[in-house]
């Protein structure tokens, strides 16, 4: 496409130019309007907001400033659409100073930002842990007179949670009580990740996860007014508004994600994180009264859970009976028991995380490069023993031609130098150059 080279350009060193033009400010006009038109990716406002939600679905956040520069220059004015496009975009990236760049110049072009404008700069501040932010954008808003819905509270107290300020959260749900809105399991979710974050660490825990949980259960008005048409168009889900650890599965089907169980997946993320194997099995049993079947994403947090504390046996056989259940699989599933086996590098957590590497790939799940990455740099972390498992997810990932990231290719080619292989070795010279040209691409790019 005519676009992609024009943002890409065909070699490494186009990236260079781009970069020192773009902190130069300097930009070359002596092309003819032949040459110009042939160039341009975008001549109007709908070509220029279909070129920024292809950026977003692609997750290229990082262009979209470039592209609305370029809308400056060629005098296209942008729209009340154009500008919801560029503050998802920099919700999903996690920047922040693009976002309220972004609301200067809404106010500039002569629009007022709506209050989704305003939801979505609340989530992004929430995601890079700036609740002073957050705030302060809720007070502007009263100012600009532009009045807060309930996707706005609830944005509010989940950038307070990711921070721990706990004193915040409740008086976020304080105000929505007085105002008479009940909570609805979004908010039982972000108490628990408040409670989460909050340092110091509290004594009550795993009260507290074990009673907002049992409150999420009860119907509130909230829950009528959740989901968001605005929301729906863009593509954001209320997981991914309110930065929820479910937001990137949450379009998986095949009983990969139930979204009535919105406070346990919070509730089991957090155990899984602390490795709190009583929190862990207490969920587990509020479920089994209820006579309800956990999902995926709730075995993955709970294998995940088990293996952590070297309770790798347990994790196997939970894995196994939800299986023989049949209802549902999923590469994550065997990813997540395939690294946690080999948390400790034990010689047989390392033959139970192969044993099920096998079993995923003969049943030829889908492995993408992120899965394979993070695989392949705990396998490559094995000081001790054959290294059977690093090689084995290289060669399956090489045979699938799936390419690692950076990190997971230098700690492979670092574990391999470690083991006094010969320098011509075959495989050591394939990762020797797949981590020169890695490591030039990426970080020679960074010192420019």
């Amino acid at each position: 496409m005519k676009f992609l080279q024009s943002l890409f350009g065909k070699t490494r060193f186009a990236a260079r130019d781009r970069l020192l033009c773009r902190v130069s400010g300097l930009r070359f006009f002596n092309a003819s309007p032949e040459e110009y038109s042939k160039r341009n990716y975008a001549n109007n406002v709908a070509e220029y907001n279909t070129v920024l939600g292809s950026l977003n679905a692609q997750r290229r956040v990082f262009l979209l400033r470039d592209v609305y520069d370029d809308m400056m220059l060629d005098g296209v004015k942008p729209t009340r659409d154009t500008f919801h496009s560029l503050i998802v975009g920099t919700m999903r990236g996690s920047r922040m100073h693009d976002a309220f760049y972004f609301k200067d110049q809404m106010k500039i072009t002569g629009l007022v930002p709506d209050v989704t404008f305003y939801n979505f700069l609340i989530s992004t501040c929430g995601k890079c842990k700036n609740s002073d932010q957050a705030i302060q954008i809720l007070e502007e808003m009263k100012s600009m007179e532009v009045k807060p819905n309930v996707q706005t509270y609830i944005c509010l107290l989940h950038a307070c949670a990711a921070q721990g300020r706990i004193d915040r959260v409740y008086a976020i749900v304080r105000d929505m009580t007085a105002a008479g809105l009940g909570l609805n399991k979004f908010c039982y979710a972000g108490l628990i990740v408040a409670h989460k974050n909050k340092t110091p660490f509290t004594d009550d825990f795993d009260a507290k996860v074990t009673e907002f949980v049992e409150r999420s259960k009860i119907w509130s008005s909230v829950e009528t007014d959740s989901a968001n048409a605005e929301n729906v168009m863009v593509g954001v889900t209320d997981e991914e508004l309110y930065n929820l650890p479910t937001a990137e599965y949450v379009h998986r089907r095949g009983g990969f994600l139930n979204r009535q169980f919105t406070a346990y997946h919070t509730a089991f993320n957090a155990a899984a994180d602390f490795k709190n194997v009583k929190l862990t099995d207490t969920l587990l049993e509020m479920l089994s009264k209820e006579k309800k079947t956990p999902d995926i994403y709730i075995v993955m947090q709970v294998i995940r859970c088990y293996c952590h504390v070297g309770e790798i046996d347990r994790g196997l056989q939970y894995f196994e009976e939800f299986i023989n259940l049949g209802k549902g699989s999923a590469a994550e599933l065997f990813v997540t028991l395939a690294e946690g086996a080999m948390v400790g590098y034990t010689e047989k957590g390392m033959q139970i995380s192969q044993d099920i590497l096998v079993r995923m790939n003969e049943r030829n799940f889908f492995m993408n490069a992120k899965m394979g990455s993070e695989l392949l740099l705990r396998a490559a972390g094995e000081k001790t023993g054959g290294y059977t498992n690093a090689n084995y997810l290289w060669d399956l990932m090489r045979s699938r031609n799936i390419y690692p990231m950076l990190p997971a290719v230098e700690a492979y080619y670092q574990g391999l130098k470690d083991r006094q292989i010969p320098q011509d070795d075959p495989r050591l010279v394939l990762v020797t150059q797949m981590y020169d040209n890695l490591r030039s691409r990426f970080r020679g790019s960074v010192n420019v």
